[in-house]
């Protein structure tokens, strides 16, 4: 079976009490950043815009630029006048928390087990910390080796939502290429881990000593790959289709496609690879255009008649129609993001009862808004899908 792991950092790969690490952590950086910044004064307003960036729902945001705009107009400096120093804080000082750390047992067997069988690993820690700051933090926990192998490793550079928010594992999803595979979140904290990623549809081992006691799935970490061997396949790949994984999915795609797109060089944006395959701007305007004007249409005359009938559109003649490789592919990536969140917004403010209202299509028949809307998830799927497979072809990609 192929298989995507996301994985948990502190307490499931290394042993790290938070209560005792973040207060040490907080000392450590107020006491280097104490010439330019008052102590007590950091730790203050750190905390504070580490709370408004764990609420942070929008997918046009990253962490960093949430945290960034809070935290420093807050102690009155600029973020270039300690640039230096918080970069060797994380080159140097960070290693100092090391001893407050542990290796886990099995996480290194865990981990090699799983390489040597080829699953992608995504280090689905928390991504409140720099990049850096996790490298390190898997270092301590005897991965170091394995850190290249890792398909991506969550960080507050270039994520946009944290645990517990369902958006977080489906922006692991999407910036992994949405691989059509099996998918597992092993992690030990109920509420930020299991929950979360069982409300979108991915199954969960809950790292414990007692999992029975919450109703879950769940062992020592030498029990996960066992745990993955007598499960049924079909009951270890996702299910994209309750309305809280279709709304997490609808917020990952405007999230991940700035940063998988950034992988291509622009001058070849406009470059197919492969004769019948789309380039990636052929690929951003056809999803800006599919919803400007089917998908929110679609929507708003949903909500404004009962029982509407759907006519349906051939958007794939579009390419073609209206010239899309001569166009701009990062103003169609502009467009589509605002008009996706102009989507999200309308759905958010939705009632339950609303997903259930009947639907007629042209081609799939009577439907509901909740399967209607499911299908515009899946199409995101597809077109990142498409968009990664897409520079795999590129002559200089790396694995070619």
């Amino acid at each position: 079976m192929t298989l995507t792991l996301l994985l948990d950092l502190d307490d499931t790969l290394l042993q790290n009490d938070m209560e005792t690490f973040l207060p040490a952590y907080l000392q450590v950086l107020s006491k280097h950043l104490a010439e330019k910044i008052s102590p007590d004064h950091l730790v203050k307003q750190l905390l504070r815009a580490t709370q408004i960036m764990l609420s942070n729902d929008r997918p046009d945001r990253t962490l960093k630029e949430i945290f960034d705009q809070t935290f420093y107009p807050a102690v009155g400096i600029d973020q270039a006048q300690v640039f230096d120093e918080i970069e060797e804080f994380y080159q140097r000082r960070f290693n100092e928390l090391q001893g407050l750390t542990r290796p886990m047992p099995g996480a290194v067997e865990l981990v090699q087990e799983a390489l040597r069988r080829n699953y992608d690993l995504i280090l689905a820690t928390n991504p409140l910390f720099p990049l850096l700051a996790n490298l390190h933090r898997l270092k301590w926990a005897g991965l170091e080796d394995a850190i290249p192998r890792f398909r991506l490793i969550a960080s507050y550079e270039t994520f946009h939502f944290a645990k517990p928010n369902p958006a977080f594992f489906m922006e692991l999803l999407a910036r992994s290429g949405w691989r059509e595979q099996g998918v597992a979140m092993v992690g030990n904290d109920l509420e930020m881990d299991i929950i979360p990623a069982k409300k979108v549809g991915i199954p969960t081992f809950l790292v414990a000593a007692n999992p029975d006691q919450a109703n879950t799935i769940g062992g020592k970490l030498s029990d996960v790959l066992a745990w993955v061997d007598r499960t049924p396949q079909e009951e270890i790949l996702p299910n994209y289709s309750s309305v809280e994984a279709i709304l997490a999915t609808l917020k990952s795609t405007p999230a991940a496609l700035p940063y998988l797109c950034k992988k291509l060089p622009h001058r070849h944006w406009n470059m197919r690879f492969q004769e019948r395959e789309w380039c990636q701007t052929e690929i951003l305007c056809h999803l800006r255009d599919v919803e400007l004007e089917v998908n929110l249409p679609r929507l708003r005359k949903v909500l404004e008649t009962p029982n509407p009938f759907l006519a349906g559109i051939d958007t794939d003649r579009w390419a073609e129609q209206r010239n899309y490789r001569e166009q701009n592919g990062e103003q169609a990536l502009r467009e589509f993001i605002q008009a996706r969140l102009e989507l999200i917004a309308i759905l958010q403010e939705l009632p339950p009862k609303a997903w259930g209202q009947k639907v007629r299509h042209a081609i799939f028949g009577p439907t509901t808004l909740q399967e209607l809307v499911g299908i515009i998830a899946a199409h995101d799927r597809i077109h990142i899908r498409q968009i990664v497979q897409n520079q795999s072809q590129y002559p200089e990609h790396p694995e070619n």
